[in-house]
């Protein structure tokens, strides 16, 4: 517990799950690693100086794994921090939170992999509380995980929303449509005019029916990141790639930036929150390229990345292996 403050029984059961979540997702990417550990940082906010009354306080727990065989770099960030008010980046979509001070835990986790078959990963579970003297609070979870691959597979996006679809169902039917189509809507760069990449789950403001049903739902995402993405990993891992390959993650990579820096909103509450930029920045890739008007040789597998980078119903959908085919005729 970091705050200062009370701590409701729902904070309590949050924080143990996002606790024990971490721990979990760090033994899973481990696995991987016969030479590689993660780093861990535990943090504390310093004291705000007298009269402050914006400066964020609590603290956290960052894990990075670097310079891995299978993980270029791999960062979990486990983060409880609180405030006397929510930044604007919070507020501009719900007025009536403004004015309350507030508690926020979280787990984020986004993977850069070294090799370029295997794709990047971004996943965050969250739970917020916001507090007003004489108030009932008001409390929410969100999240989601989302999939950037660089040379997609069909049977890897299938896998994917596969698993965001199985746990979406025993909560409703209409979850796992709704989900999806947020998270489309969401990781957009509206200036390029392209998905981030070929999507997954992405939910906020859920309170409804009850923080039960609620934070079991958030349980489910958390949990099922790991069903969803390391078969993948397992599946791709030793994939033959050359630096023709290094040099399109790279530059695909520079996509990745442009979402955090420009459209993220995660990204924004941590640092106009004034929160641990270390921790906040943690999900930018550790090699990049940017390059003037790049254009792709028509009909390689980096050109047919394109065909991905537009919602479409994954699951109803595919039916010819696209980028495989792609990928078998450069080899060729």
């Amino acid at each position: 517990m970091m705050s200062n403050t009370p701590a409701s029984s729902q904070a309590v059961e949050v924080e143990t799950f996002l606790r024990t979540l971490q721990a979990e997702l760090i033994s899973g990417l481990e696995a991987f690693e016969s030479a590689h550990k993660f780093r861990i940082d535990t943090w504390v906010k310093p004291a705000p100086a007298p009269g402050d009354a914006a400066q964020l306080q609590g603290g956290g727990r960052t894990a990075v794994l670097k310079n891995g065989a299978v993980f270029e770099q791999a960062g979990i960030g486990f983060s409880d921090v609180y405030g006397a008010h929510l930044p604007p980046s919070a507020t501009a979509t719900r007025p009536e939170l403004a004015g309350r001070s507030f508690r926020a835990l979280g787990v984020s986790l986004v993977i850069h992999p070294r090799n370029p078959y295997v794709p990047t990963t971004h996943m965050n579970v969250r739970y917020f509380e916001a507090q007003k003297p004489g108030e009932a609070p008001i409390w929410w979870f969100g999240g989601g995980f989302d999939l950037t691959p660089f040379y997609p597979f069909d049977a890897d996006v299938r896998q994917w929303h596969q698993v965001a679809k199985d746990l979406c169902d025993p909560f409703g039917a209409a979850l796992y449509p709704e989900y999806k189509a947020h998270c489309d809507r969401y990781f957009y760069l509206k200036h390029r005019q392209e998905t981030r990449g070929i999507g997954g789950l992405f939910f906020d403001d859920l309170s409804e029916p009850s923080f039960a049903t609620s934070f079991a739902f958030q349980q489910a995402v958390g949990r099922g990141f790991a069903d969803a993405y390391l078969p993948i990993v397992s599946q791709r891992k030793d994939h033959s790639y050359g630096e023709r390959e290094l040099d399109f993650l790279r530059y695909r990579r520079g996509r990745y930036v442009e979402f955090n820096l420009v459209w993220d909103r995660g990204t924004l509450f941590g640092l106009q929150s004034g929160g641990r930029t270390e921790s906040i920045l943690m999900s930018l890739p550790p090699s990049v390229r940017f390059e003037y008007d790049y254009q792709p040789e028509p009909g390689s597998p980096e050109a047919q990345l394109q065909r991905y980078l537009t919602p479409r119903d994954w699951l109803g959908e595919l039916s010819a292996p696209i980028a495989q085919r792609a990928v078998a005729a450069h080899a060729k």
